[in-house]
């Protein structure tokens, strides 16, 4: 029995994800329908992949603002060349990639050499490139690409949905880097204690750099599969991603404050809120409860986070 419940406490989000879907099943006739299940699973495609690189910043107990507005200026960046450059889409996605990977290196190196602060540094570049997104465009949303491009968003491999396929194969390289490569150590180790990491020879603030890159690379691939899929450049498409995104991974178990988490349970926490949204909307839930209900729900896993440290703490104060 003690089994049992060990393995459903370490299992919890997925269990918590598992009533979810009992609950909007019953509430709601339309939500188990393939087309409906098909819409879920295209939506959080977009946090599924901006949450990997969103998951090495929280490990390195940092946060990153900024991935809202990458996704903002890489959409109209992408647009901006492929319609008023006549570009080929190739370029388009190579320009926004470097683009995106660009601005998540100078959130890292301002972040690692200057030491200013996370939170100040990604929400001030969240400013800059939302304003830049609108510079580019004027304010005028830039559509009609090639066909070739909107595969990205709305193609299918048989009866997969490519953006899932993306999703998956950038889970698949996120764990892969986080479990098997000494980088992911490093992101852990720096998470846990980053005096001591430094001590041991690991050049943080390389590692700094590395994760905000990744960060920036990945809301980059997101941005581009959210501007196939829309099939229109938005100066705003990605304003309140970043939020969705952080509850997403802390959903996930990633602790806030660092050095624990596993890619494994983010995919969870990415699939409790897309079927919360999708829930919500069926049930005619107003978009402003909706805000209220995902506060409440980031509120609640932040909460249960800092309950679980301080536990963690008293214990081993106590066996000293």
């Amino acid at each position: 029995m003690n089994k049992v419940i060990n393995l459903l406490k370490s299992r919890i989000i997925y269990v918590f994800l598992l009533v979810m879907i009992i609950f909007f099943s019953t509430t709601s006739q339309n939500f188990l329908t393939v087309r409906n299940l098909m819409n879920v699973i295209k939506q959080v495609a977009i946090y599924g992949i901006a949450s990997v690189g969103m998951t090495y910043v929280i490990l390195l107990g940092g946060i990153d603002l900024s991935i809202g507005s990458i996704i903002s200026l890489v959409n109209i960046v992408a647009a901006y060349v492929m319609v008023n450059l006549g570009l080929n889409p190739f370029i388009a996605i190579l320009a926004a990639l470097v683009i995106s990977t660009a601005i998540g290196f100078l959130n890292g190196i301002i972040i690692a050499k200057l030491k200013m602060p996370e939170l100040i540094v990604t929400f001030a570049s969240q400013t800059i490139f939302a304003g830049l997104a609108y510079i580019i465009c004027k304010g005028t949303p830039i559509s009609r690409f090639p066909d070739s491009f909107l595969t990205i968003g709305q193609g299918y491999v048989g009866a997969i949905p490519i953006p899932v396929i993306i999703m998956v194969i950038v889970f698949a390289i996120g764990w892969f880097i986080s479990e098997k490569t000494y980088f992911g150590r490093y992101f852990y180790a720096l998470g846990g204690n980053e005096e001591a990491a430094q001590l041991s020879g690991i050049d943080v603030k390389w590692v700094k750099c590395l994760v905000y890159s990744l960060s920036g690379l990945f809301a980059g691939i997101a941005g581009l599969v959210m501007l196939a899929r829309a099939n229109t450049g938005q100066p705003n498409a990605g304003v309140g991603y970043e939020f969705d995104v952080i509850t997403c991974v802390v959903l996930g178990g990633v602790s806030t404050t660092g050095g624990s988490g596993k890619m494994s349970n983010v995919i969870a926490g990415v699939m409790i809120i897309g079927v919360l949204q999708n829930g919500m909307v069926l049930l005619n839930v107003s978009s402003y409860m909706q805000m209220v209900v995902k506060g409440i729900i980031l509120l609640i896993a932040v909460g249960a986070d800092c309950v679980q440290k301080q536990r963690l703490l008293k214990a081993k104060k106590a066996a000293v």
